[in-house]
């Protein structure tokens, strides 16, 4: 394996929520354009702090406001989740669960995002979804195996699975009052 000898850099992401119509919990996930290294890979929003950022969750609100149009003020935080160590991009990245309202229509920001998606819990949570296939590691500078979530014809894993395998049962569990 090969990994930086720099510091990690710091990045924050919003990991959206809320209850549809019919109650169910549904997350919010968008997919990078399919430039850089994690283009085309399914993510919650967010990214690198800003000068003007007070914190963290500054980043990782106005990101997400930023990337699919969805106002600050339409997020609760709710929680700080564990920090995710990214050793093929070097950074260490902060989610932030917030409760959210949904906007009527999303605005994917032009030539970073391709699409923004919302994917039931229930869909996740189905042992179905979870599979396990080989994705370029470049940390290992080769092919490896990694768990990934199927979702439609993407395949969710890396920083963002690490994120989003372990909040699953506690989502279910009703942990948070969304």
């Amino acid at each position: 394996m090969r990994f930086s000898a720099a510091p990690l850099r710091q990045a924050a992401v919003l990991v959206p929520i809320y209850r549809d119509a019919a109650g169910e919990l549904q997350l919010v996930l968008v997919r990078r354009g399919d430039f850089g290294i994690h283009g085309g890979q399914l993510a919650f929003p967010g990214g690198k702090p800003e000068p003007t950022d007070a914190s963290l969750v500054d980043t990782a609100l106005r990101e997400t406001w930023e990337e699919t149009g969805l106002p600050t003020t339409d997020v609760q935080i709710l929680d700080t989740l564990p920090a995710i160590p990214t050793y093929g991009s070097n950074f260490l990245i902060t989610p932030f669960l917030g409760s959210i309202v949904p906007p009527v229509a999303w605005l994917p920001m032009e030539h970073e995002i391709a699409e923004v998606l919302v994917v039931s819990v229930r869909h996740l949570a189905n042992p179905s979804t979870l599979q396990e296939g080989e994705f370029w590691s470049p940390t290992r500078d080769a092919s490896a195996r990694f768990p990934f979530f199927q979702v439609g014809e993407h395949r969710l894993w890396g920083a963002t699975y690490l994120i989003v395998q372990p909040l699953l049962p506690r989502l279910l569990a009703g942990e948070w009052p969304i």
